[in-house]
């Protein structure tokens, strides 16, 4: 959808030519969301901002769904591209309805079409439009405001979305709601977002893809697994922190960890058939199911190996239990809160699907390591 060739962007100053973006390559597929990263003056905002032509390109090329750039009106550019700035920019004469329908009424829209695309966008950023059309800015909140942004910038629905550092200015709290939301939006809608942003944590959690810059170039462009497993210089090492692979926790689901084969007993079962099923296995535990196969408990191959009758009588409690789409931060969190080595995990309907253990948690992660060069 947004393909930059050889893309290049010379100040002039009185102390000579500044380049501040040095022959960008990028390519970012239909409905992915791309984050650019790096210190600040190293080029990214200055490569967002060619994109829909507020700053004008020395050199190089931009395509957007496969059409140059340069053959298309600034001004019609941009109303085809959503854009959302750290200070939102909502005119605050104007209502939400009004901000909302500001593009769509400049590009000829009839009016009830837009109000109607105002109201249901509203509704899709978990703001009620029955409260929220008719007030003005100064009667939001900040992180209302910053949602009412995104929408305005999706109004006449834009196949391509460039957002500015739009949620920098967030409190923390509302700053991970507010990226909640805008991911069950991307779900849903599926355009393609440039991204700029500071916050390394923040780039992993919302990214398909991360670029980051240093001193106007490109210095890797990748997933974010890639880029935190296989960091392509020592600056980038230093640039994602030495905690990423904890930060690559985010990126898998416990569904992906999980034991493919995860022994359970109904609680009705005799403590032998545990016992042989923990042997046959090779675990020193097992999990115990209801009858409708909700974990129930748990039983220890030490606890009941001299024991009899059935496996409910001798069940401990389950400490806690994980979501399947949960990520692996949440479960080895859950782990170190309550002093456990392992996890049962269980679906939407809370039925038990298996368990997560903290050494193939470690297991899985190293597997991207292994064998592979350049600085970890």
């Amino acid at each position: 959808m947004i393909k930059l060739e050889n893309l290049t962007k010379a100040f002039d100053t009185p102390s000579g030519t500044v380049v501040a973006a040095d022959r960008i390559n990028m390519d970012v597929a239909d409905g992915e969301i791309c984050v650019l990263l790096g210190p600040s003056g190293c080029g990214k905002t200055t490569t967002l901002k060619m994109i829909n032509r507020l700053i004008e390109p020395t050199s190089g090329k931009i395509y957007i769904d496969g059409k140059d750039t340069d053959r298309i009106d600034p001004v019609e550019l941009r109303r085809t591209i959503g854009y959302v700035i750290q200070q939102i920019g909502l005119f605050p004469n104007m209502t939400v309805e009004e901000n909302i329908c500001v593009v769509p009424k400049l590009l000829g829209w009839d009016m009830g079409k837009a109000r109607q695309r105002a109201s249901d966008l509203l509704a899709t950023i978990n703001l009620d439009p029955a409260l929220y059309l008719k007030r003005y800015p100064k009667e939001l909140s900040g992180g209302q405001q910053q949602r009412v942004g995104v929408a305005r910038a999706l109004a006449a629905d834009p196949p391509v979305l460039l957002m500015d550092e739009p949620f920098g200015a967030i409190d923390p709290i509302n700053r991970e709601v507010i990226q909640d939301e805008f991911l069950k939006m991307h779900r849903r809608l599926r355009k393609t977002v440039m991204f700029v942003s500071h916050d390394i944590d923040e780039a992993v959690k919302m990214a398909d893809k991360i670029a980051i810059f240093r001193a106007g170039k490109l210095e890797q462009f990748d997933s974010p697994d890639n880029l935190l497993a296989h960091p392509a210089s020592s600056f980038i090492a230093d640039f994602v922190g030495t905690d990423r692979t904890l930060k690559r926790l985010r990126l898998i689901k416990v569904r992906d960890a999980m034991h493919a084969k995860s022994p359970r007993v109904s609680h009705t079962e005799a403590v032998e058939e545990a016992v042989a099923r923990m042997n046959e296995q090779g675990y020193e535990f097992i999990v115990v199911v209801d009858a409708e196969g909700r974990p129930h408990g748990y039983v220890d191959m030490q606890a009941v190996r001299e024991r009899t009758g059935p496996v409910g009588e001798h069940r401990a409690a389950l400490p806690a239990t994980v979501r399947l789409d949960e990520d692996l931060r949440a479960a080895v969190s859950t782990m170190f809160m309550h002093d456990v080595r392992w996890l049962a995990c269980v679906d939407e309907q809370g039925m038990f699907a298996g368990f997560v253990t903290q050494r193939g948690i470690t297991r899985l992660l190293g597997q991207t390591y292994r064998g592979a060069g350049g600085p970890h």
